[in-house]
């Protein structure tokens, strides 16, 4: 035991690191368990945007990097097709990211465990090793200042947003840097920290560094020994700053340009002067527990760090030893920082201007770091508070408990109990401060564990408000995707679109390895949105669902497969499969296997990548808001046929029976009222086809899940529950002579029939002209994500080769070995211009400024290099 201690106490920097790593790390674990989270329990980290977004990333991260190299850069399975550069580094390009290797797409949920509880221990060890570094903090009590920054309040809402974590973990070590910087002269650890976090992630980089400018402001100001070194440091700072942005520019360009099609096409320009809610309000997040789910989409700023941070944050700006320069300096930063946390252009400023979709103030944990840093410089062993400095910080604080007191109600995270605790926890940690002598180890480890305890509780009495996707839902449903997609990529070799009917998230292509339809990604191209809702699928900023083809959608769009689930009595057969598509229309394509739940169906009309069309597709532009009408014009632009244009035309239903709803002569546009509010209301449609032909429903955006629900011949119609624009629903196809039911339920007094129109599609036309296009296709003889090359034979002197390959600048097109220039065709489609022969077509694709990228960070990383030994030699 004797030798330990001194071995210890030899190695107590080492130890500190040691600890300050394992203490947020276990006490997260620990949690963990308890919740019996993978691999301890049947439940998992996914909620949110991890469970719907990120953990498919995940999986497509696995693939990439251990089977399909070729989509680094470029995808079909995002979306109808999309670059991947700005996926990357938003989402993946965390080192920590290496572990999802060691584990199957099975087992991910498992693997984001050990992410997850590995991040909380490094934002810890990197605090630590800033105190020792700069010898702010010795001994045990740095335990307690990087605990409580690894355990903040931010950290506990936001861990499901695992790529934001890096910049908690680097953020210490570039502070580090700037300190170095000034004190020494010495910008290799600014710059490459900095360079590190701007490659890593560069959206939480921008806001670190925002803040890095205030720090180097604040420690500019208060150590610069004359104006010459100040002169000298500024000018460091600013060829330091550059030379990281250079030595990422290598995926800071080709993000740029990533951003420039998909992000910032979004950019908020319509803002105002004016504080988001009533400043004060914020002061309630310092309390335990101020945290529940209502707080995720739109909600006031994380700022728990616990009693004895605030308090000593508040001794900061008493202690008038300090250089008054240095507290003037630190309180406006303090409050340019309160500002941002609430003031409109600010906030908006922090978010690269665009302001976030749920999760806000995502900037805060540069405040709660700001806060704990000032704490560790004024709880020094010898600092003893006067008792103006108590007097004055006692009232500070009752002033704030009495507020949030009174104003309890307005708090849907607090309650009386946490109200009471916090407040005795602000007693305790005044008179721990209060305390004379803080040298003894008794005392130390006291105020370790008092933190320790702190940030526990506050972690678990936040997350246990916080629901999670148990491992079984995810697995069962990973397995079945994996399994039908499987099956349908390892017997047909060939380029094409499949599409499952049953969704778990809009990312499932990316984790079940198929070209799809669908994806939600905060990088998606602008138009791939914009095109899908002109064609009536659901769509917003960031997400598409192909959850509504037609015939002729699958047909253009070469959905070759369509995966089907069964139903038995209009319940589904499995609960972990949720239905999102009601495809009647099933019955035009061929089964080919039936796995139990899972029917797939083959396309017969599926058209090829790239096949001749007529040249008025060049020219076709959208004019209509009617998404059946934009089909069809669209498909009369391919084939020439100008009857292709009225291939819907709108039916009327045969009876309309209102239940406890007023009358109504005209459906499409009415407003439909409930006689009796409180009584269910209820309007029912029916009409008999008269042919076989495919019928398809539009619904405005007002038709919604939240609004209405619709059956269909007495089962629910499966449908996306939310949607911006105008739907198509497929309701019928080969039920000539047979009765159609469509069914509405009012779920609020009022409903507007928005869109609301029957239509129906010649089938045999739409099949006339699948035959037209499909008779002269491009035949692929070579594909990969990112390279695409077949043959095509053209008769005429000059004709017009169609794909359905998304037109993006990254794309490097030659014919028989010639560069050619392809053009944008319906927003979003790449079309070529070809004369007569046969002809051998690449496709293969590139970032657009990623050779700038490489050779600008070439260079910057020579001119650090070069800049680094000359400062060597010049010191020496």
């Amino acid at each position: 035991m004797k030798i330990t201690i001194q071995w210890i106490k030899r190695h107590e920097k080492l130890t500190l690191l040691t600890l300050s790593f394992l203490i947020p790390a276990l006490v997260m674990s620990g949690y963990f368990m308890y919740r019996q989270m993978a691999p301890f329990g049947s439940s998992t980290l996914l909620t949110v945007d991890l469970g719907q977004q990120y953990v498919d990333f995940f999986a497509y991260f696995r693939h990439t990097l251990l089977a399909h190299p070729s989509g680094f850069f470029y995808t079909f399975q995002k979306a109808l097709g999309g670059e991947m550069f700005g996926v990357w580094t938003y989402y993946l390009l965390s080192p920590f990211n290496l572990i999802l290797l060691l584990f199957s797409d099975h087992n991910l949920p498992t693997a984001i465990f050990w992410l997850t509880v590995l991040k909380y221990g490094a934002a810890g060890l990197s605090f630590a090793w800033l105190l020792l570094k700069t010898k702010v903090q010795k001994h045990l009590p740095v335990l307690a200042f990087s605990t409580s920054y690894a355990l903040m309040g931010w950290m506990i809402a936001n861990q499901l947003n695992l790529m934001w974590l890096d910049a908690i973990i680097i953020l210490p070590l570039i502070i580090w840097g700037v300190i170095r910087l000034i004190d020494t002269g010495k910008i290799r650890t600014y710059v490459g920290w900095l360079a590190a976090l701007l490659i890593i992630n560069y959206y939480m980089a921008f806001m670190v560094c925002l803040f890095t400018g205030l720090f180097f402001i604040w420690y500019w100001l208060s150590n610069s020994a004359d104006f010459k070194a100040a002169v000298a440091s500024l000018r460091r700072f600013v060829i330091g700053s550059l030379l990281a942005a250079g030595i990422a520019a290598i995926t800071l360009l080709p993000t740029w340009y990533s951003l420039s099609i998909s992000k910032t096409q979004y950019t908020q320009t319509d803002w105002s002067f004016k504080f988001e809610y009533f400043p004060p309000k914020m002061l309630a997040k310092f309390f335990l527990g101020s945290f529940n789910f209502n707080q995720m989409p739109k909600g006031t700023p994380n700022l728990f760090i616990g009693s004895l941070m605030v308090l000593g944050a508040l001794f900061f700006f008493l202690q008038r030893n300090r250089k008054p320069l240095t507290r003037w300096v630190g309180l406006a930063i303090t409050a340019i920082l309160a500002l941002s946390l609430c003031f409109e252009p600010l906030d908006l400023l922090w978010h690269g201007l665009q302001f976030p979709i749920w999760y806000p103030y995502r900037f805060s944990f540069v405040v709660s770091f700001w806060l704990v840093w000032l704490a560790a410089n004024a709880l020094q062993p010898e600092f003893v508070p006067k008792l103006w400095q108590l007097g004055a910080v006692t009232g500070i604080c009752a002033v704030v408990v009495a507020y949030v007191w009174l104003n309890l109600k307005q708090f849907s995270f607090l309650d009386q109990s946490q109200m009471l605790i916090g407040t005795l926890l602000l007693v305790a940690a005044t008179c721990l401060i209060a305390l004379p002598d803080k040298r003894p180890w008794f005392y130390q480890l006291a105020f370790v564990c008092f933190v320790i305890i702190e940030m526990s509780s506050n972690a678990a009495t936040s997350l246990n408000r916080i629901s999670y996707v148990t491992e079984p839902e995810y697995q069962n449903y990973q397995r079945v995707l994996a399994t039908q997609s499987n099956r349908v990529t390892s017997a047909d070799h060939g380029w094409y679109r499949m599409t499952p009917t049953f969704m778990r998230t809009k990312n499932d292509p990316l984790s079940g390895q198929f070209n799809g339809g669908s994806v939600f990604s905060s990088t998606l191209e602008k138009s791939m949105p914009t095109f899908m809702g002109d064609v009536g699928e659901p769509d917003g900023d960031g997400f598409v669902t192909y959850t509504n083809g037609t015939l002729l959608t699958d047909s253009l769009l070469n959905m070759r497969y369509i995966m089907n689930q069964q139903t038995t009595g209009g319940e589904l057969s499995n609960p972990d499969i949720n239905s999102v598509s009601t495809r009647a229309d099933l019955v035009d394509y061929k089964p080919i296997r039936k796995d139990g739940l899972i029917t797939t169906y083959r396309n017969p009309y599926a058209l090829p990548v790239g096949f001749l069309a007529n040249s008025q597709i060049l020219s076709l532009e959208n004019t209509t808001k009617d998404p059946t009408q934009y089909q069809a014009n669209l498909w009369a632009a391919l084939t020439g046929n100008a009857r292709d244009r009225h291939l819907f035309s709108a039916q009327n239903f045969d009876r309309v029976v209102f239940d406890n709803v007023r009358q109504q002569t005209k459906l499409t546009g009415a407003i439909l009222q409930k006689t009796n509010l409180i009584k269910p209301g209820n309007i029912t449609f029916y009409f008999t086809p008269k042919t076989n032909d495919a019928f398809y429903l539009t619904l405005g955006s007002n038709l919604i899940d939240s609004n209405v629900s619709i059956s269909l011949n007495g089962r629910p119609l499966a449908q996306y529950p939310t949607y911006r624009n105008t739907i198509v629903v497929n309701i019928a196809d080969h039920q000539k002579g047979q009765q159609v039911k469509l069914q509405l339920h009012l779920k609020k007094s009022t409903l507007w029939l928005q869109n609301f129109t029957l239509y129906q599609l010649n089938n045999q036309q739409f099949k006339a002209g699948q035959q037209k296009l499909a008779a002269h296709p491009m035949t692929v003889t070579h594909h990969s994500q990112s390279r695409i090359t077949g043959k095509i034979k053209v008769n005429q002197a000059s004709a017009t080769l169609m794909t359905t390959i998304p037109y993006a600048k990254g794309w490097h097109v030659t014919v028989d070995g010639k560069t050619v220039q392809p053009k944008r065709v319906a927003g979003i489609f790449t079309a070529l211009k070809l004369g007569r022969g046969t002809h051998t077509i690449r496709f293969s694709y590139w970032p657009p400024l990623l050779n700038l990228g490489i050779l600008i960070s070439v260079l910057s990383l020579m001119i650090c290099s070069a800049y680094i030994y000359w400062h060597r030699r010049h010191q020496a």
